[in-house]
């Protein structure tokens, strides 16, 4: 499975079923359970030595893993005081850092809150943050990509034309699209149809060309929500989310890159095999390579 070239599917955070504790061990799960990616959870701090991310890093390259990091909770790019904001830039700077010697090509991250402030004037605030870090991290050379996550919240800034734009117009930033979190967002049950999964792809392809549908990164799990949106991950068997028809647009769009799975324990482990089998089954139907059942005579 070479760089980008396909879909691989992934847990946000170690499974669950993992032996033994440290990241490099849950690299090596990831690769007995049949999966393919590994999204580091850094949600409290990063507090990582030098030496386990080299660890990391040596586990990824033998077990052919990819890993992005999901960098602190406490990241706003609409921080409303100046020590709150060097205290986010500093989160995010070290998530970067640290993630970029453990061998993760992706750091995924909140974006912020509006702070009941104009979306255009929060956008505007973000881009010239998220410029500022970006420079910060090639002078230093770390070549990671920032990713803004849309969120499930109407209150918090990230729309998926949000993070779009960004993406747009910050070079060393890319979407990171969590699914869930956009259908949660509407509050009312849509976003959650073929039609709109596929409206939404065609969105990256205009804002991010063909090449936007080639190197995407997101989050899929089955979540609760009320009007007001995101309420918490649930299991897929508990969630209204349709999943197979979001599936199904991937294949049609020809996208390709990483998907990590969120899920409550003790489903964490499961919920990313049955996305990735449900993904391999509507691959193998459209290819006309699924195996039918044999009809008696």
């Amino acid at each position: 499975m070479n760089d980008y070239e396909t879909l691989r599917f992934g847990t946000v955070g170690s499974p669950q079923t993992t032996p033994v504790s440290g990241t490099p061990a849950a690299v090596a799960h990831i690769r007995e359970l049949g999966l393919h990616h590994l999204e580091i959870a850094w949600v409290q701090s990063v507090r990582v030595s030098d030496e386990t991310c080299a660890l990391i890093r040596a586990a990824a390259e033998k077990h052919g893993v990819t890993l992005s990091i999901h960098a602190p909770y406490y990241i706003n790019l609409n921080s409303q005081t100046a020590e709150l904001m060097q205290k986010s830039d500093e989160r995010l700077l070290a998530a970067a850092r640290k993630g970029f010697l453990a061998g993760a090509r992706d750091i995924v991250f909140h974006p912020g809150s509006y702070h009941n402030q104009p979306p255009e004037q929060v956008y505007e605030r973000a881009k010239e943050k998220l410029l500022e870090i970006t420079g910060i991290l090639q002078a230093e050379g770390v070549a990671a990509t920032l990713r803004p996550e849309t969120m499930g919240k109407s209150a918090m800034f990230g729309t998926l034309d949000e993070v779009l734009e960004l993406s747009r117009d910050v070079p060393g930033v890319a979407p990171c699209i969590d699914w869930a979190h956009l259908h949660a967002r509407r509050g009312d049950g849509s976003f959650n149809s073929y039609e709109e999964f596929a409206d939404a792809l065609e969105r990256v392809k205009t804002v991010l060309g063909d090449e936007g549908l080639k190197r995407l990164h997101f989050h899929l799990s089955g979540i609760a929500y009320t009007p007001k949106g995101e309420k918490e991950h649930i299991p897929l068997n508990e969630a209204d989310l349709h999943y197979r028809e979001l599936l199904q647009a991937f294949l049609d769009y020809g996208v390709a890159g990483t998907c990590a799975v969120e899920a409550p324990e003790p489903f964490h482990t499961a919920d990313a095999l049955v996305i990735q089998a449900t993904y391999r089954r509507l691959l193998a139907l459209q290819e006309g390579t699924a195996e039918q059942p044999a009809i008696e005579e």
